[in-house]
């Protein structure tokens, strides 16, 4: 009888994150990847900026804390100092598709063979609620009490779609975790990305919609139907770019 225990690549370690915050369940699936694959002992990660900083806690592997939106030139880095590394960062919305844009997309035009972990939930969550790049036009926010106004501020930016047309990119995802369903399809996304950078096949970049209840203003629940009924209408689930799929076709 298969017994649910904690992912070895998890520490001890009580989470930080506010009650309903899908952080949690991200961290078990890039675990349970590490695990599957048999990378104990091999793997690197980078930490971003974001609420998602102290992920050097709870991932039982050598971190890096790297410095804000940075994260995929210090992997880049690691990776490129020692081939045998399992090199992933893990980075929010406003880390990757802000400030960290030019290291993101370089590094996808580029083809570095590392895993990126991008969690979108659609608002900065660790300085308070502002906008961010993904937050969905009208959508409320600190500083957008009105809602976003694509007039003033302009549209959301949708990193998968982006990132299809860099030519170095390999394999784009976009996941979610608002129902075991998609978890169940967000853990397989994450453990291909993982694969495919066993495998040398390049840079790998999995998108996970998450929820941000405190800063959304909404209970653990509303913030599930939230994103259901919003944000994936609004960023589209699916593969986006699987050069690999097409290679064996």
């Amino acid at each position: 009888m298969a017994v649910f225990e904690k992912p070895n690549a998890l520490t001890d370690a009580v989470l930080h994150y506010c009650p309903g915050c899908t952080h949690g369940i991200i961290h078990r699936l890039v675990a349970e990847a590490i695990d599957e694959l048999g990378l104990n002992g091999r793997t690197i990660g980078v930490a971003s900026v974001g609420c998602s900083v102290f992920s050097y806690n709870y991932f039982n592997c050598d971190m890096v804390q790297a410095a804000h939106g940075r994260a995929p030139a210090v992997a880049t880095g690691v990776k490129r100092s020692d081939e045998n590394n399992i090199v992933f960062t893990y980075q929010g919305d406003g880390d990757l598709a802000a400030i960290g844009t030019a290291e993101t997309v370089h590094s996808a035009a580029r083809g570095e063979n590392i895993t990126v972990i991008f969690v979108n939930n659609a608002i900065y969550g660790m300085t308070g609620g502002q906008m961010a790049p993904t937050t969905l036009p009208g959508q409320v926010t600190q500083t957008s009490p009105y809602g976003r106004d694509v007039s003033k501020v302009g549209y959301p930016v949708k990193v998968c779609e982006l990132l299809s047309n860099v030519d170095g990119a390999t394999y784009l995802e976009r996941v979610a975790v608002n129902n075991v369903k998609n978890i169940k399809a967000a853990k397989a996304a994450i453990k291909k990305a993982f694969q495919n950078q066993v495998e040398g096949k390049g840079f790998s970049l999995v998108e996970v919609l998450s929820t941000c209840p405190t800063n959304w203003g909404m209970t653990p629940l509303d913030s599930m139907k939230w994103l259901e009924e919003n944000m994936i209408p609004y960023y589209p689930l699916g593969v986006y770019k699987d050069k690999g799929a097409q290679a064996d076709e």
